[in-house]
């Protein structure tokens, strides 16, 4: 008897994982530059996220692993989505000071000046487009996107979109990018209904702009001197 109900239930846990696995569906797009673009403008690192419409989004799952490395006068990587709640660490692998700050509308902070071979940290506690800075070094730039939605994805260099584990249900679709635009014909915060089978958004059509972090002030709203010469 105990042999036949061991064997019920594993008959039942089976079926539930595949009804789960099931209920699983994948939206999907693809970035497209409209053609007066040249053929300068990239179609990698576009988000796309979903936002539910009839109910909230499950809390997120913060993390707390993730870096943003300054080395070579450089952020990497250029682009990071995180949970909202998660912690990024800043570490200086460089061999001379950084101030990393961020004073948009995003989370605003200021570590201070730190030296090679230390680290800081920043929380970034709700939905925001953080884009991030050097006060010393005016060609370091990178940005933090945190998501309450665990619904998204970042376009890969063909510009190709894949949101997984999506259940069915009524999503608002939003979209960033740091060097382009959606075209006006292309409504913002589309609202769809993802079936079972899953949902193809089709060509997402943009048009270049220009990046924030191709021209900022310092974390003073000054410019940067044309030709620094500092030390560190």
């Amino acid at each position: 008897m105990t042999a036949y109900l061991k064997r019920d239930w594993m008959i039942v846990l089976a079926m539930a994982t595949c009804t789960t696995f099931a209920t699983a569906a994948e939206v999907t797009a693809k970035v497209h530059v409209s053609a007066d673009a040249g053929n300068q403008a990239s179609v990698a690192n576009v988000v796309v996220w979903l936002t539910p419409v009839d109910s909230p989004a499950p809390r997120p799952v913060p993390r707390t692993n993730l870096r943003l490395i300054q080395k070579n006068k450089e952020f990497s990587p250029h682009l990071l989505v995180v949970p909202t709640g998660s912690s990024v660490d800043f570490p200086n692998l460089d061999p001379f000071f950084h101030n990393v700050f961020s004073l948009f509308n995003g989370k605003r902070f200021d570590l201070g000046l730190y030296e090679a071979g230390t680290h800081r940290s920043v929380t970034f506690d709700r939905e925001c487009v953080s884009y991030i800075f050097c006060n010393i070094h005016p060609e370091m730039g990178a940005v933090v996107v945190a998501l309450s939605s665990p619904w998204f994805a970042i376009s890969d260099a063909n510009g190709l979109i894949t949101i997984r584990d999506v259940p069915p249900a009524r999503y608002r679709v939003q979209t960033w990018s740091e060097q382009l635009a959606l075209s006006p014909s292309i409504r913002t915060n589309e609202i769809i209904d993802v079936p079972f089978e899953g949902y193809a958004l089709g060509n997402l059509e943009f048009s270049p702009t220009n990046a924030v972090t191709s021209h900022h002030k310092n974390k003073f709203g000054k410019d940067y001197p044309p030709d620094p010469r500092s030390s560190y």
